[in-house]
């Protein structure tokens, strides 16, 4: 076995590396870039050793001097979790010439699974499902539009390198196609450094779903049942899931065996997953392999008791399988959340600056959390803006759902926006919790963006029962700090919580861990040790446990509870009345210019000064977070002035170009 390990990687996955290390008494070697400097992997590590710059191609994508970093501090071995080199056959070959264990697969699995293209051609020999598509390389749009008419639209194009929806465009006509091609390629050669790209038929109301295998050098070869990963937003996965609620016994027996089978033509002897799309009819196709962990890894490992990073550094070792397919059983229901750096309520455009707060819910058997971050650390444009990953365990799906609500819940986060709110939202749906799903559910059920959720009935009376009561302790403690022992109101108070505009009258009487409420004609039992200065607020109404979060206003405060946000003011009914009079704001903003959403990087300028444009026309391409994003029109017009070129650096709201 090692005695040394080092991570070639960063963020959450470090962290869960260096974690395994510790549990099998293996020092641990971390690497960074200078925005990496002060993370949590850095200072979990036993030693770490500075790559470079902040941008991934002088750190983390420098083979060299990781494995000079790897040289100098005598680590016998490299994991490269998942991203940056983890499936780059050359890094796996330059460290077999130096005599360093790569924990990964072979270098021809590598090879022949890392390429889309070539993989594919090799299923189809192996005898395993695959989608329609060209196979070929793809050198210009004109080319890639007449492979699609060809292949029948809508279609997808991809980054042959490409992965974690990096380099992934549908396409549904014509014009699509050549936007795509253009924006997947240069995303490709961004990310992966490579520029290749092919196209295959989209199959409409498909669900993506995916075997995890493991392989040791001695032969053995198990599979870990399958994963349901169909939420995703730009081909980003989002939303995880162990089993699949679609999956039946009889197309779970066939599609394993498909997926051991291609792992076996590859001599496959490290964790990896085989991905298929899967019809409405349950037929399915090949995707691709992903020859190294995968970032949705936890909701396998809860099912099965596998630790997968464990198993990989045995094997990278050289060692057999702790685990035989007889002994892996499916316990239970695991769901994955992804915590990411973004705003859900402006299309979910990249979020940066400094975590003030990251507060995670309590961990326990079946919560857990792989995270990077800690409160205070700083989040960048450099890479990807995910925070965390939220996994929660059940005994049926629908608890280790309510569960994963409840972790939601509790989650306070400050500094950055978060998904965190539309999560919460998609998990209450009706049609997620029936397992309804499919890879186009986000713009279905979102067509417009996400622009939070109407609190529901239940959802006010715990926004209003647990303002009420925080301005019941807040009185108290001024009362105390002024120098009266109780504040000099009746037993029962008369109050007013206004959410947003909606009154709604109250009684509220304090007793010993809680107070009693009177709401909506029914007196309600309340039970809290909220005090002031929590961002947190827990509580029991009427038996039933709760969690939102809050944060204090000028004036009162703002609640957030599975989606919906509201501001909330706790008053006198006179003052109540005097609100009522006041007029409704209105938000109105400027359409004569066009403003960066995000902070980050301008790749193109599509359009010149004094050209007409029309509503929803490419503007400019800018990339943040290693993904290029488009700005359109948002109506017609001529381009009477433009702030800014290619390669300069924006910030959010910037003014990038002027209407007349």
């Amino acid at each position: 076995m090692f005695s040394k390990i080092l991570i070639a990687n960063r963020g959450e996955i470090a962290v869960r590396i260096i974690r395994a290390c510790n549990k099998m008494g293996i020092r641990s070697v971390a690497v960074y870039s200078d925005a990496d400097a002060g993370s949590l992997a850095v200072d979990m590590a036993d030693e770490a050793v500075r790559l470079g710059p902040a941008p991934a191609a002088q750190s983390y994508l420098d083979a060299d001097k990781i494995i000079a970093a790897a040289r100098v501090t005598g680590a016998q071995a490299v994991h490269p979790g998942f991203g940056f080199l983890a499936e780059n056959a050359d890094f796996a070959r330059q460290l077999q010439s130096e005599g360093i264990a790569f924990i990964g697969p072979n270098i021809k699995a590598i090879e022949i699974m890392g390429d889309k293209i070539a993989s594919k051609q090799f299923a189809q020999k192996a005898g395993v499902n695959t989608v329609p598509g060209h196979m070929g390389l793809i050198e210009s749009a004109d080319e890639a539009v007449e492979i699609a008419r060809a292949v029948g639209f809508p279609v997808m194009i991809k980054a042959s390198a490409g992965g974690g929806g990096k380099g992934m465009r549908i396409a549904r006509d014509e014009d699509e196609v050549r936007e795509g091609f253009v924006a997947a390629r240069n995303e490709a050669r961004t990310a992966f450094g490579d520029e290749r790209i092919f196209i295959e038929r989209f199959i409409t109301s498909p669900r993506h779903i995916e075997v995890q295998v493991l392989g040791d050098r001695n032969g053995h070869l198990v599979h870990l049942n399958e994963r349901e990963c169909s939420i995703q937003r730009r081909n980003q996965k989002i939303i995880e899931e162990a089993p699949s609620p679609f999956i039946t016994e009889t197309v779970r027996a066939a599609m394993t065996a498909q997926a051991l089978a291609l792992a076996r033509a590859v001599h496959y002897d490290s964790a990896g997953t085989v991905e298929f799309i899967v019809d409405e009819q349950r037929n399915f196709f090949f995707l691709e392999m992903n020859t190294r962990l995968q970032v949705e890894h936890p909701v396998s490992e809860m099912i099965t008791g596998v630790d997968l990073v464990e198993q990989m550094i045995r094997a990278a070792a050289g060692e057999d399988l702790s685990v035989r397919q007889g002994d892996i059983g499916m316990n239970g229901w695991a769901m994955e959340a992804r915590i990411y750096a973004e705003d859900p309520y402006r299309n979910f455009l990249p979020s940066i600056g400094r975590l003030r707060r990251f507060a995670p819910p309590p961990q326990s058997d079946a919560v857990r959390l792989d995270s990077g971050v800690r409160a205070g650390d700083t989040v960048s444009i450099f890479y990807d803006p995910m925070l965390a990953k939220l996994i929660t365990h059940g005994r049926t799906r629908k608890r280790a759902i309510e569960t994963m609500q409840m972790a939601l819940d509790h989650f306070d986060i400050a500094g950055v926006q978060s998904n965190i709110p539309f999560l919460s939202a998609v998990f209450a749906q009706k049609r997620f919790r029936d397992g309804r799903l499919d890879t186009g559910y986000i713009a279905q059920e979102f067509p417009k963006g996400f622009h939070g959720v109407r609190p529901g009935a239940r959802a006010r009376r715990l926004m209003v029962a647990a303002a009420a009561f925080m301005d019941l302790r807040q009185r108290q403690r001024a009362a105390q700090i002024s120098g009266r022992l109780t504040p000099p109101a009746p037993p029962a108070q008369e109050r007013v919580v206004l959410l947003g505009r909606e009154p709604f009258a109250i009684r509220i009487i304090a007793h010993d861990g809680g107070a009693e409420i009177l709401l909506e004609d029914k007196w309600r039992d309340l039970h809290s040790t909220w005090t002031p200065g929590q961002h947190v607020f827990e509580g029991r109404l009427d038996g039933k446990p709760f969690a939102l979060t809050t944060d204090a206003k000028t004036e009162g405060m703002v609640l957030r509870w599975r989606g919906a946000e509201v501001q909330a003011i706790v008053c006198s009914p006179h003052i109540a009345a005097l609100h009522a009079l006041l007029p409704e704001k209105h938000h109105g903003a400027s359409d004569q210019h066009i403003l960066s959403p995000m902070p980050g990087r301008v790749v193109l300028v599509e359009v010149k000064e004094g050209q007409e444009v029309k509503a929803g026309e490419p503007v400019l391409v800018i990339e943040a977070m290693k993904m290029e994003n488009i700005i359109r029109a948002e109506r017609d017009g001529v381009i009477g002035q433009i702030h800014v070129a290619a390669g300069d650096s924006v910030a959010a709201d910037a003014i990038l170009a002027s209407f007349d």
